[in-house]
């Protein structure tokens, strides 16, 4: 096998580690090239190729997600991870739990380290003594790394199993209801304790706090410009948004994604908005 397609038999799994350590698919994408050009330079013998690719990357990972703490407290409003989007129509690549906002908005909450050891432990299937070696630390110090991260995440990793036409019928009930301002409508698809937060980076109009509660969210909603009436046409598919159900509108602005987290009783957890266009690239080409 040429070094090449060693190095590609691995691009896919690197990728979906880079993408849970930092949250973007172009960051991640970014990470894993800068793998490729060390992987074309390291001129050795390498006796254990996918070892040695995941051991890069992560490190790799680990200083942009130091280097990027600065600017993420300089972030304006709620921070969102970019959308992992996903036809209907497609298998998805990923366990819905493992790329869920939920999911990575808890590993946040990690430092580094221990969102390193955390993936590569608990959902990359490693060894303790392989994610020492990997990170350069001791074994007992990675199992404490492990042991903190967990107690961190606990329970955010929601198991739930949404078809595709349940998706689309979700996407379409939330659509009719926000574009017609039936507030009625709207709170009854909410959980009491719902959740939303809206990803504008300061430079799309959204909501600086996360909204907490049925009626915090409602209002929120009715007050948005759904309707094309307000200078805004509007468009939209129903797609899968990091395991979840959801939507890519097409507003005059640019586009904007919508990923609704099911909860309990065919009601609605959470409701996760990205109108960033940082993070919506993909979605213009």
């Amino acid at each position: 096998m040429s070094d090449t397609d060693a190095f590609e038999a691995q691009r896919p799994r690197l990728t979906r580690l880079a993408y849970r350590m930092l949250g973007s698919v172009t960051e991640a994408e970014d990470a894993v090239q800068d793998a490729w050009l060390r992987w074309t330079r390291a001129g050795e013998e390498i006796a254990d190729p996918a070892a040695w690719l995941v051991r890069v990357t992560s490190r790799l990972c680990i200083d942009r997600m130091r280097s990027a703490r600065t600017q993420r407290d300089a972030y304006r409003g709620p921070w969102l991870p970019e959308p992992l989007i996903e036809d209907l129509a497609v298998d998805p690549v990923e366990r819905a739990e493992d790329v869920s906002v939920a999911f990575l908005l808890a590993l946040e909450r990690l430092s580094p380290l221990e969102r390193a050891v955390f993936l590569l432990h608990d959902v990359f299937d490693a060894d303790y003594a392989q994610v020492a070696e990997t990170l350069g630390k001791t074994e007992p110090a990675v199992r404490q790394l492990a042991t903190r991260a967990r107690a961190h995440v606990k329970e955010t990793r929601p198991r739930f199993t949404v078809s595709q036409e349940d998706a689309a019928k979700l996407a379409a009930a939330f659509m009719v209801a926000a574009a017609e301002g039936d507030m009625t409508a709207l709170s009854a698809m909410l959980a009491q304790d719902a959740v939303m937060v809206t990803d504008g980076g300061g430079k799309r109009k959204a909501a600086l706090r996360p909204m907490v509660g049925r009626e915090d969210i409602v209002r929120l909603l009715v007050g948005l410009a759904w309707r094309g009436g307000e200078g805004q046409s509007l468009s939209f598919r129903s797609v899968r948004i990091n395991g979840y159900p959801g939507l890519v509108l097409e507003r005059e602005d640019g586009p904007m994604t919508v990923a609704f987290q099911p909860g309990e009783d065919g009601k609605l957890a959470g409701i996760y908005m990205v109108r960033n266009p940082d993070k919506l690239g993909r979605l213009s080409h």
